[in-house]
């Protein structure tokens, strides 16, 4: 969409939130969020109490993030191959199914790895379908409200629901967590099979060009190019520094788990809060400004991190981050529904995806290594320094005027042939 709104007063979020399209949207990915944080709770527990293990906890993370990567190139071409809608629904029914298998099978470990690698392998087709619809729900000065929106209801949930949970788990075992799961996938697809979105233009049947259409466009693009290292940069220090707060709060500000639960609540808030900032204060993101400012934040957040032995300083800073997290990310996604041609635009969010994933996993393995070796203090200011870097390159390596242009294969930009 492309229309201009008479009201420039108005808030953005309200303006989104007033298209009946994008509320069964946002109804859908709500619910849906509220089942996966029961399910993330309850899957760590359940393996924890089989094998008595941290690494084979952490091992359900490998398994989420590598479908992310073996699966990201063929879910973009699927997505703007055919109809996002069906892809969403499909994606939901299949999720629905694995949990439910979950509720019957909790004994067997390669069982619960096989559910989790399933429940990230249909994610990987359902997320950018998700954010490919979104220009079609609302109008283009209403993107930062719609994806501020879908965040700040996504973290609320988390921070609402995760001890609920846990005493769920506690108190009945992960079986009914993991039915909730199955069935907030149910209520999402009954959702959206009616959500009326155009079907994307038909591609050409040539499958493996079309796959790598994406990188193409990317390589053609200066903005995009500046993003994928920007995002490699910032993937490289959040990987490692998100999965070792843990050890932050124990060797560095000296608190147990009561206290490392209140540093996690402080992220969430402050990414409660942040979209609900921006959407008031910008309705068009795609400024060096407000599209790399957030990781000069988290970086200097992470250099504070390392220096400070304060506990309500780490809160408050945490809470800083969280801010950052979360502007950054509706920034990001505002600027590429606004800019990518609809043709290729499911194809872009799946590189990144497997752009984001390859080098948080790679962050994951640096980080443990370095923390054992050379502290925990080191590898946050280590992080924090290579968060000012990314921001460093996209401030200097694309424009205002670049950060606005249209993106995507040259006959898609041609009106003419449109």
């Amino acid at each position: 969409m492309t229309n201009r709104r008479a009201e420039p007063q108005s808030s953005p979020l309200r303006n989104a939130l007033t298209s009946p399209h994008f509320r069964r949207l946002f109804l859908a990915s709500t619910i849906s969020r509220w089942g996966d944080t029961f399910n993330a709770v309850a899957l760590v527990i359940l393996v924890f109490r089989l094998t008595g293990s941290g690494i084979k906890v952490a091992a359900t993370v490998a398994f989420e993030i590598v479908p992310v990567i073996l699966l990201g190139f063929v879910a973009g071409y699927v997505v703007d191959r055919f109809d996002r809608r069906r892809v969403m629904v499909a994606a939901d029914l299949g999720r629905a199914t694995i949990a439910l298998g979950l509720v019957l099978g909790q004994d067997e470990l390669w069982f619960i790895y096989a559910a989790a690698f399933g429940l990230s392998a249909l994610s990987v087709f359902f997320n950018p379908a998700a954010s490919s619809v979104m220009p079609a729900l609302v109008q283009d000065d209403d993107f930062v409200g719609a994806n501020s929106a879908l965040w700040s209801a996504a973290v609320i949930s988390q921070i609402a629901l995760a001890p609920l949970a846990g005493a769920l788990v506690a108190f009945a075992g992960p079986g009914p967590a993991f039915a909730i799961n199955a069935g907030s996938f149910l209520a999402s697809a009954a959702l959206l099979v009616r959500l009326e979105v155009p079907r994307p233009r038909d591609i050409p049947q040539k499958s493996w060009h079309q796959v790598t259409e994406g990188l193409r466009v990317v390589r053609g693009s200066r903005f995009l190019r500046t993003l994928t290292i920007v995002q490699i940069l910032a993937s490289l220090s959040a990987g490692a520094t998100s999965a070792l707060l843990v050890v932050l709060a124990q060797d560095h500000l000296e608190v147990g788990p009561a206290r490392f639960g209140v540093l996690l609540a402080a992220i969430g808030v402050g990414a409660a809060i942040g979209p609900l900032i921006l959407q008031r204060v910008a309705r068009d993101p795609r400024t060096p400004l407000l599209l790399f400012g957030p990781y000069l934040l988290r970086g200097i957040v992470d250099v504070g991190l390392a220096t400070l032995r304060s506990f309500l300083g780490a809160v408050g800073l945490l809470g800083v981050y969280g801010i950052g997290t979360s502007t950054g990310m509706v920034t990001y996604n505002s600027a590429l529904q606004r800019n990518v041609a609809d043709v290729v635009r499911g194809r872009i969010f799946a590189f990144y995806d497997v752009v984001w994933q390859s080098s948080r996993l790679m962050s994951i393995g640096i980080g443990g290594l370095l923390a054992d070796r050379i502290g925990i203090t080191v590898v946050y200011a280590l992080g924090g320094g290579v968060l000012i870097v990314a921001a460093a390159v996209g401030f200097v390596g694309v424009s205002k005027e670049e950060l606005q242009a249209p993106i995507g294969p040259s006959e898609a930009l041609d009106p003419a042939r449109s």
